[in-house]
């Protein structure tokens, strides 16, 4: 999509700190990090959401979870890491592009927000 940021990160359009890519993702550091690690992971490819994720399409969040997975023992995480998708409105969704963020380097408190007043 010509107006997605992460597209056109993913294009090279905007420059990225990268510290993975192929043909299928890319991943990057956030550049508002909620941890001290905090890398966002992104399909190449434009998908919108989960919520259009397709038998068709599917195959890019398997390879998400196997590069998250490679990325975890590279940047030290072997205590641990979370993942985190926001989908849609309700869900806190900020970029239209389907996308991972990838957390660590801190013990996670649970929940992650506290709940409604």
């Amino acid at each position: 999509m010509a107006d997605c940021v992460f597209c056109k990160i993913a294009a090279g359009e905007i420059p990225s700190t990268k510290v993975y890519e192929d043909e299928t993702v890319l991943a990057f550091r956030d550049l508002d990090p909620q941890a001290p690690t905090h890398v966002l992971i992104i399909p190449k490819a434009h998908i919108a959401s989960a919520g259009e994720i397709t038998p068709e399409n599917s195959g890019v969040v398997a390879h998400i979870f196997e590069v998250a997975a490679q990325l975890a023992k590279e940047l030290g995480l072997e205590n641990g890491f979370r993942i985190v998708n926001n989908c849609g409105q309700d869900g806190m969704q900020s970029v239209q592009h389907l996308h991972f963020h990838m957390l660590g380097g801190k013990k996670m408190g649970w929940p992650p927000f506290p709940p409604e007043a």
